[in-house]
């Protein structure tokens, strides 16, 4: 089943950033895209995961033109469907990390994962306030709230920045095995060429072009 499906993508801001990039994505598979600072990545991923139109193009996600639907639908879409994880945690900081968890799972519906709460390594810390978690601590959250959420296509912008690299390939584990257990699709944005080798596909931004390998 493809999950994702991107044609013919171009964007400018005061000069061409990107022009002609079109990617497929189907159940279970994951994308890194990897590139130098500055190249388009992660505007790149606000495209795809619909939180900025595209100059020219379209992005179908599970066979849905998302910027030919309505706000309601749109919202929706994001909600049930859609995990977003970036390097700014975007935490609640007067919740506990817990309450942090809890709102995102009752509005999607779904109930907070104990075990992924031990195999990220929070759930010592899990009643605690947002403020008195480190930044390895908060990030960790952050994905917990995702998954939580049980979303059809995560899309990850450098989402282990914050984590030494034997928690980072501890994350890589827990997300391969999120998408083969849910069918669900990845597309992650790296610097690291260890992170970006673990997924099926290996995409780089380079000269306003994107490139497979």
């Amino acid at each position: 089943m493809t999950l994702l499906n991107a044609t013919s993508l171009s964007h400018a801001y005061e000069y061409p950033l990107f022009e002609n990039i079109s990617l497929t994505l189907k159940a279970g598979e994951s994308i890194a895209i990897v590139g130098v600072s500055g190249s388009g990545k992660s505007t790149l991923l606000h495209i795809l995961s619909s939180l900025l139109r595209p100059n020219f193009g379209k992005v179908e996600l599970f066979g849905n033109d998302i910027y030919a639907l309505n706000d309601s639908a749109l919202v929706q879409l994001r909600r049930d469907d859609l995990g977003l994880i970036y390097q700014s945690h975007y935490l609640f900081k007067g919740f506990s990390a817990y309450e942090n968890l809890e709102v995102a799972a009752i509005l999607a519906r779904q109930s907070i994962d104990e075990h992924l709460l031990q195999r990220l390594g929070i759930e010592s810390v899990i009643r605690q306030k947002v403020t008195e978690l480190s930044g390895g601590q908060q990030q960790r959250v952050s994905i917990a709230r995702v998954l939580s959420k049980k979303p059809r296509l995560i899309f990850a912008d450098e989402p282990t920045g914050n984590l030494d690299h034997t928690t980072a390939l501890e994350v890589m584990d827990i997300f391969e095995d999120y998408l083969s257990q849910n069918g669900a699709g990845m597309v992650l944005v790296t610097h690291d060429e260890s992170l970006a080798a673990r997924c099926n596909h290996i995409y780089r931004m380079q000269n306003g072009s994107l490139q497979q390998g």
